[in-house]
Order: C-alpha cells, then structure tokens, then sequence
C-alpha cells in the first residue's frame, strides 16, 4: 500500500543537516558494463562457485517500512534461512516516521543496520554522501550472484530506476546502482463501473475528457443514485506526494519537465507557457470535478473515497484502487475497472512511478550476507510467493507478470492486468535527479493549492521556478 503521502519536513530537516557530509564518487558503475572497473568494492573479494551457504550462520539487520511487501517478506524469512543458514533480525517501523530513522542512522555512520528499504527517490539524497552500497560488482560477479538470479527478468526500466551517476541532472540508467527494484506502483485510471454505466461514461482518452467526466460525475451523480459523489480523486495536500503520481503522469503525457539540463545545470520548467497551461487546467478540473476539502488530501483519503462510492474515479497508484476493489474489501469492491488514463497530445502514455526498492548500507560490515539476502529478496522464487499469496501485484520481474497462476489471480479486477501491460514498459520516474526533490516538490504542491485557490497560475509558477533556481541551478 503506498502510505508515501505523509509530509516529509522532518525527512527534509534531517537531509539537509547531513547535506555537508563529505561526497564520495561511485565505487563502479552500474550493472552490465563488461568494460566497467569496481574499483576496490567488496564485491571483488568474492571468488570461487556461488554457493548460497557460504555465509552460514551469520546474521543481517534489516530495517523496513511497514507495508504489505514487508508482510511478504517476513512471511517467507524462513525459506531464506533454510536456504543460506542466515539468520535476518528486522525492525519495521510506520512509514511517517520510517525515513527519518533510516536516515539518522545512514548519516551516522553506525551501520546498525545492514540492509533496508528506500524508494528510488531516496537514492538522490543517499547516494551522493557515500551512504548506499553500488551493487553494480555484486551482480556482475558470478561468484557472489547466482545464475538463477536472471538479471535480465527485470523490467529494465525498473532496474534503471536504482541506477545514477550521483551527478544532479544526469539520467538514470547510467552509473552505479545503488538500489534494486521490489515491488512498484505505476499510475493509472480506476474508475467506478456503476456510475459509469448509469450515466452512460467510457473511460477518458484525453485530458480533455477527463476533465469534462470529472464534472459530469460530480454534476449528475446524485440523480442516479450516487448521493454526494464527486467526480475524480487526486492528491491535494501540501506534500511533495501530491506531484509524483496522477499530476507528473499527465504532465509527463504533455511532454511536459520538471527541469531542463543544459551542461549540468538545472532551470526550473514547470513555469514554461505549456505547463502553466496544463497547471491551470488540472487546477480547473480539481475546482470542478474534486472533493470539497482538496488540500488535505493524501492517498489514504483518495483511495478511500473511490472504495466507499464517494469518487467516480482515481487518478494515483494501481494499488490505491487495488485495495479497495479486492472482494469485500470496500462498498465499491466488484465495481471498480482500470484503465490506462488519458493519453498526451501525441499518444503518449508515459507514466510516474514510485518504487520501494531495497538497498545495502556502505558501511555494513556483512556485505556478503547483505547481498545474498538482497538477491534472495528480489530473486524469482519469492516475488512469485509474494505476488500469489499477499499483495505484491506489480511485479518487478516480467516472469512473474507472465506467470498464468498470477494473472488468473487479478483476472477478476476488470482491466487490470491490461492496464498494467499498456503501461508498463511506458512508466519510468518522470523527474529529473537532483538532492533537493522532496523540496522541490513540496513547494510545487503548496503552488498547485494556490493556485486551485484562485492565484494567477503564471504568476504562482513564475515564484515558484525562480524560488527553485536559487536552489537548484
């Protein structure tokens, strides 16, 4: 369940203390280069067969988000134990408190712990002091990685996600990779198929039509039947979470950047005349067609408003629809239907995603037992568990998503499973690399409620890229 909407200003706080940390360069670069040098990584020291058991008897600390991919996991921690001898001690901790003690303690230096989850976010606040592990020689070293392990399952685009040079404004997909995807949420449509059939709706192919639904649902529902119902949820509160999923999906439709990058420099973009445009009108459709107290709202309250029948449609992460469409759990279970979303001016469906991937502390002093865990976690054997008995329903690994046993699973969510092969290979992280995200986006939300306020969009922007430029640039 993607809880990622809490505010973020004690992680902010707690980043921007550690900001002076001494920068290390990547250790080596990132999976696949033949030609790439590790340059004294612990990955080097391993040598002969793979051999599972070679760590037998010691033990790794874990730290984890509370989460249902952690239920997963700790369901299965003993198929990993029988398997390696390793033993794994984990703490979980709620996720609006979890970032600030992984990042007190990554910026300690005290390693307590050696192994935990991030979102691929955090890699651009992490991996430029030196805190994360490159995995990049573990997973070419075939001492260390077994062959079962099959780096080339991954949806590559998931696995570019974890993969930086640690230079702001450089893509992904290039230099070391500090984390490895585990489960995943892309950003689409869900909908409720009852209002939908009363009022005689189909799923929108343009923004334009989303936003005219958006309206017709919140206009005509109560008379036929849906008392109250408004006509689409997005996230609202003064949150960076309010940007990356259903607003930078379809500002991202639009052709539309966060930054431009010219020679390493960042300038602001989101005040250029077509996203102000586009601003104003995802602001419009909000005041027309969104709940009466949009500034509060988080994921929890989107997602919960399309399961008790109060929204028509949800424009955020998969599995915010996901739990509430599974059978019994919500008055709209049975009649919520997926779909894509709308389509940018030419066609595009490219997609936001957040991604809980899993990372090594680079201090840790059990690195091989460390990555042994990592590649058991991310391995074939227990995505496939996890995606069949819990809810690890975005698979990372395409073996998984062709799996006949997982898609009879979500057969029975209309539209899911063709809803994810649309946009799969289209969902990428749509912004641009650079340490000072989480702030960036929190101002960029306090923006979009200004302006859904009634403050003159260009105006707002115009601050706001200027604001950031000193920041940034």
């Amino acid at each position: 369940m993607d809880t990622h909407a809490h505010d973020r200003r004690r992680f902010l706080a707690l980043t921007a203390a550690t900001a002076a940390a001494p920068l290390l360069t990547a250790c080596g670069a990132g999976f696949g280069g033949d030609d790439e040098q590790s340059d004294g990584s612990a990955a080097d020291d391993v040598t002969g067969s793979f051999d599972w058991k070679r760590e037998k008897g010691t033990t790794v600390k874990a730290l984890l988000n509370k989460h249902p991919y952690t239920d997963a996991l700790i369901a299965d921690l003993k198929s990993f134990t029988e398997r390696t001898g390793i033993e794994v001690e984990y703490d979980v901790f709620p996720e609006d408190n979890y970032f600030d003690k992984l990042t007190v303690d990554l910026s300690s230096g005290r390693a307590s712990y050696d192994v935990f989850m991030l979102g691929a976010y955090m890699v651009w606040q992490y991996g430029p002091p030196g805190w994360l592990e490159d995995l990049g020689p573990w997973m070419r070293n075939s001492s260390a990685t077994g062959a079962e392990w099959d780096q080339a399952d991954f949806f590559p685009n998931l696995l570019q996600a974890g993969q930086w040079s640690l230079k702001a404004g450089a893509p992904l997909g290039q230099g070391g990779q500090y984390a490895l995807p585990w489960g995943w949420e892309t950003n689409v449509v869900a909908y409720n198929t009852d209002v939908f059939g009363r009022l005689g709706l189909k799923p929108a192919e343009t923004f334009e039509e989303l936003r005219e639904i958006a309206g017709v649902i919140k206009r005509k529902a109560p008379g036929v039947g849906f008392d109250g119902m408004y006509g689409i949820a997005v996230r609202g509160s003064r949150s960076w979470a309010t940007i990356h999923p259903g607003f930078m999906t379809m500002y991202a439709r639009n052709g539309l950047k966060d930054f431009t990058v010219d020679g390493g420099r960042l300038t602001p973009a989101m005040n250029s005349p077509r996203a102000v445009a586009f601003t104003r009108d995802w602001a419009a459709m909000v005041r027309q067609g969104g709940p009466p107290s949009w500034t509060s709202y988080t994921w929890y309250q989107c997602s919960s408003d399309l399961g008790a029948k109060k929204a028509g449609m949800l424009f955020d992460a998969d599995t915010a629809a996901y739990f509430q469409a599974v059978k019994g759990a919500s008055p709209a279970s049975g009649r919520i239907a997926f779909h894509p979303g709308p389509k940018g001016p030419d066609g595009s469906l490219a997609t936001n995603m957040w991604i809980w991937s899993l990372g090594m502390n680079a201090k840790s002093g059990k690195k091989l037992a460390s990555w042994l865990f990592l590649q058991w976690a991310t391995g074939k054997e227990h995505l496939r568990r996890a995606a069949l008995t819990h809810h690890h329903i975005d698979p990372v690994r395409r073996s998984v998503a062709d799996d006949g046993a997982y898609k009879d699973k979500m057969r029975h969510l209309p539209g899911f499973i063709e809803t994810f092969e649309t946009v799969v290979d289209r969902t990428r992280i749509q912004f641009t690399p650079q340490a000072q995200f989480f702030d960036a986006t929190t101002s960029w939300a306090a923006a979009l409620q200004e302006i859904y306020g009634g403050k003159d969009a260009r105006s707002v922007l115009g601050d706001l890229a200027d604001d950031l430029a000193g920041k940034v640039g």
